[in-house]
């Protein structure tokens, strides 16, 4: 399918801007670029409640932002984990889409500030993001959330954690999951699938800037071949809760979130995956500018209706 009108012109206008390739620039300039350049909804969705508190983690206390639908509690509980290639984003980055899927969800969502890299390599992001998820199902309440209601979601590198801490949940132990939720989402250390061929530039997210991303996160082999940096090459995937798989059509990611898709399924997991045509990494959080970011924050807000109502 060709490109989006809306997203040509996005990337046309970032041609224009001239913001030199992430991959050329040291992190803490890309993370000052990417808050000087964030594109925000004039008017972010209005819930009934934003809170700013921190929880304990492995290595001293986590940042999260909690947002609380309108209706009376308990809600639904979302750990949301956000994009950035593990390197830059924070809570403010993906503030709207919060807002927006705890309205579509009709759930509590916990938006989680994890450990950055290169400050913080592996397995730092995703010891704090298996923190998150267990610290939730033990305190639900005090959010205004039913631990028996609880799931997770992320974007990019964001769904790359959420699907991790599933694992971890599985593997180590933790509160039962009821879905979990994954936009583009990181899954393997490989840069030479198809989609990365097909897109590795032009497209916004390059390949260049994703091997920039992993270099600062999990350089060793070693660690970017663990399946809790790379979970498709996790050996079982029996025993996860249920999927939805958003994938982009020009994303380097493309491929292998879909082969985790099919994984999962093979593996026996219940999972839905769907291809957004036209679009490109990172359009889930244009809800001011695609039409497609409010479908994709739609469709996840009704399956994690229909999982939590199940």
């Amino acid at each position: 399918m060709a490109l989006d009108p809306k997203v040509k012109a996005v990337l046309d206008m970032l041609a224009a801007a001239g913001a030199p390739p992430l991959n050329t620039l040291a992190p803490e300039e890309a993370r000052r670029l990417m808050k000087a350049g964030r594109l925000m909804p004039p008017q972010p969705d209005p819930v009934a409640r934003v809170e700013d508190r921190t929880i304990p983690g492995p290595a001293g206390e986590i940042p999260v932002r909690v947002y609380t639908p309108a209706g009376s509690p308990p809600f639904p509980l979302v750990v949301f984990f956000h994009g950035g290639g593990w390197v830059i984003c924070d809570l403010d980055t993906h503030d709207p889409v919060c807002r927006a899927l705890a309205n579509a969800a009709g759930a509590v969502v916990m938006s989680v500030d994890y450990r950055l890299a290169p400050e913080h390599r592996f397995p730092a992001a995703a010891e704090d993001a298996y923190a998150a998820v267990c610290w939730a199902g033990a305190h639900a309440a005090e959010l205004g959330g039913d631990a028996a209601r609880l799931a997770v979601a992320g974007d990019s590198a964001g769904g790359n954690l959420a699907t991790v801490a599933a694992l971890m949940v599985r593997d180590r132990g933790g509160p039962p999951l009821r879905f979990q939720a994954l936009v583009y989402p990181v899954t393997d250390c490989n840069f030479e699938t198809p989609s990365y061929r097909e897109n590795a530039e032009g497209y916004m997210l390059t390949r260049d800037a994703m091997r920039w991303f992993w270099s600062h996160y999990a350089p060793g082999e070693a660690d970017a071949a663990s399946p809790y940096a790379s979970p498709l090459r996790a050996p079982d995937l029996r025993g996860l809760p249920p999927a939805l798989v958003i994938t982009a059509e020009f994303d380097p990611l493309r491929d292998e979130g879909e082969a985790y898709a099919r994984r999962l399924q093979e593996a026996g997991v219940p999972t839905v995956l769907t291809r957004y045509d036209g679009v490109i990494h990172g359009f889930f959080t244009m809800l001011d500018i695609l039409d497609q970011a409010r479908q994709a924050v739609d469709q996840v807000g009704a399956a994690l209706r229909r999982a939590f109502s199940e």
